[in-house]
């Protein structure tokens, strides 16, 4: 299973349509859950209860701006690679403050999409995109690019 685990409700209609599209598409492919947790805008305090949700035997993955970037055919890699070896695949997305080292810490890997700021709920658009993207290259389905 795939778990999006992020920091803060989305409250724009149009990107709740944009995630719900992505998430039936993917759900195609593979379970995928998001686990919505209240932004509390204290770092500390945001990690216990993000760590709640990480079971040790997943794998992890958050996302954050000092991370590698990587392309869309790299994360599809990482996909297929982790589910050969882990059960569950986490995706952590922090608050406007970032993560906690708490958190960074019990990551397999640290990504970035771009050194560029992005709106909480569009970005979450954006890594279910990319999730949708990688099981159409894993998949060797036609998909725009």
């Amino acid at each position: 299973m795939i778990k999006i685990i992020a920091l803060g409700k989305i409250k724009e209609k149009y990107l709740q349509e944009l995630i719900n599209d992505y998430l039936k598409r993917i759900n195609k492919y593979h379970k995928l859950e998001i686990i919505e947790l209240k932004d509390s805008n204290n770092l500390k305090s945001e990690a216990e209860d993000i760590l709640k949700h990480i079971n040790e035997k997943d794998y992890v993955i958050c996302l954050d701006i000092k991370g590698k970037e990587i392309s869309s055919n790299e994360l599809a890699e990482t996909i297929n690679q982790t589910f050969i070896h882990y059960s569950n695949l986490d995706f952590v997305i922090g608050s406007s403050e970032g993560l906690d080292e708490k958190v960074k810490i019990k990551a397999h890997q640290l990504i970035s999409f771009s050194k560029l700021t992005f709106p909480h709920g569009l970005f979450r658009g954006l890594l279910l995109e990319q999730i949708y993207r990688s099981f159409k290259i894993l998949n060797n389905e036609k998909y725009h690019k």
